[in-house]
């Protein structure tokens, strides 16, 4: 059995780590309610202009955009991967990159080169290890998305796919369920699909299109761009909820598991102690009996 001050050391030490856990938790749980808020707020922007550009990819108008167009030529696949800046999340940097794991395996396997984009330390750093090639990167971006940061390393791969140097581009993030669950998603960015319209819907009955003012192409320039802009922000306000939550749950989860390493080191100390006392006793009841 170990001593008693080595004891009171590790008690000490465990206290200390609970403390550094217990603020980190309250920190998280603050953070994590302007995330929240903010994530709430990008949604449904994010789902209204998804659906208007699903309903751009069923339609026919006079001009079709290169990003509504199939490049059946180019197999390469361009990947654009949300991941936090800082650990001690959980497991949500491991679960997004065991998606995309899974994902550039069956890529590879067809024989398809992969371009990353990488949003965040974590994603960057995974990337590096492993030679990927990493097109552009964006880390240390905060707690607040800033969607004039973003645009830049996002835009590489959105021009690649335009002139016709990759076929398709991917975003990987992690999207907020609750504050206990969140999961790994990825969603196809282009070229883009009608796969968000629902069979019942009326507007899909029949053949149709918008009225563009002034022409078709100036509208889709900037509609797309702002797509494009309005997915990657809102997917950023997912991850940083996702991560605050998560390390909210995590650092409740150390500091509970401290607090029980601690009771089972006062009750080791406390027996240590005891013995101790009992031996002493012992010994001068034995020392005056001898006398």
């Amino acid at each position: 059995m170990a001593g008693s001050k080595e004891i009171r050391t590790k008690i000490k030490s465990v206290q200390s780590t609970r403390k550094i856990t217990k603020a980190m938790e309250m920190v998280a749980a603050s953070k994590m309610r302007k995330a929240q808020e903010r994530m709430r707020h990008a949604r449904p922007y994010g789902d209204k202009i998804r659906n208007i550009v699903a309903h751009l990819a069923n339609a026919n108008p006079e001009y079709r955009h290169p990003f509504l167009v199939k490049n059946e030529v180019a197999k390469d696949v361009g990947v654009i991967l949300v991941t936090s800046d800082k650990g001690l999340c959980g497991g949500m940097n491991t679960n997004v990159l065991r998606l995309l794991t899974a994902k550039v395996k069956e890529w590879q396997q067809e024989g398809r080169k992969v371009h990353f984009t990488a949003f965040g330390n974590k994603g960057f750093a995974f990337l590096q290890r492993f030679g990927a090639k990493v097109v552009s990167h964006l880390t240390h971006y905060g707690d607040t998305p800033h969607l004039d940061k973003l645009v830049g390393p996002g835009r590489v791969l959105f021009q690649s796919q335009q002139k016709g140097e990759i076929g398709s581009v991917y975003i990987i993030y992690t999207r907020f369920i609750n504050t206990m669950k969140q999961e790994p998603v990825i969603e196809q960015l282009l070229p883009l699909t009608a796969d968000r319209l629902q069979e019942d819907d009326r507007t899909t009955r029949g053949g149709w299109d918008y009225l563009y003012e002034p022409d078709a192409k100036t509208v889709l320039e900037q509609l797309l761009r702002r797509y494009l802009e309005a997915i990657v922000y809102q997917a950023m306000a997912e991850n940083i909820a996702s991560e605050q939550s998560a390390r909210m749950v995590a650092m409740k989860a150390a500091s509970d598991n401290a607090s029980n390493v601690i009771d089972e080191l006062t009750l080791v100390y406390n027996k240590s102690r005891q013995a101790a006392i009992t031996k002493e006793l012992s010994e001068i009841v034995g020392g005056a009996a001898a006398v």
